[in-house]
């Protein structure tokens, strides 16, 4: 359907923010301690409160929190899988719980138990870095037709030539 073309473009543009963001997070980590194993981590909330701000936020983008560009991307794949199969539907929604226990638990593991590891907060450069991702994913979350209207005409193109043929 229209919907879940625009759905699936939304999101991937979504994607692009979340998941840039979330590979700069673990970049940040690895550059002060390099180190991707996650037991190594714990307590970081302490220690560094804005960097964990950062990654609080990107968590529940990832997870799809209303207000955040990925809500708007798989509410509306969502639907747009339940007009065609209410199956899928519920496939792509068990997914989608999955993957935000996953998301929950990195988090959980990296901010809070004890402090196993003390560093520096972000710099300024590093904020600048993740600003405009947090800027770009809190935009597309809250105004959507910005990014909706303008490809509405060349979907539905797409979708409804082949009725024509």
């Amino acid at each position: 359907t229209v919907i879940g073309v625009e759905a699936a473009l939304l999101q991937s543009l979504s994607h692009g923010f979340v998941s840039s963001a979330l590979f700069l997070i673990i970049g940040v980590l690895y550059d002060r301690w390099h180190s991707r194993v996650v037991k190594y981590y714990g307590g970081l909330a302490h220690t560094m409160p804005i960097f964990i701000m950062i990654f609080l936020f990107f968590t529940m983008a990832n997870l799809g929190l209303p207000g955040t560009s990925s809500f708007i991307g798989e509410f509306l794949l969502l639907v747009s899988a339940f007009e065609a199969n209410t199956t899928v539907c519920f496939f792509a929604a068990t997914s989608m719980i999955l993957g935000g226990g996953y998301s929950l638990w990195l988090f959980n593991r990296i901010a809070y138990g004890n402090i196993k590891i003390v560093g520096l907060d972000l710099s300024f450069r590093e904020f600048v870095l993740f600003l405009p991702l947090v800027l770009g994913t809190l935009f597309m979350g809250i105004y959507p037709n910005a990014f909706l209207s303008p490809m509405h005409a060349t979907v539905s193109n797409l979708v409804w030539a082949d009725l024509w043929i």
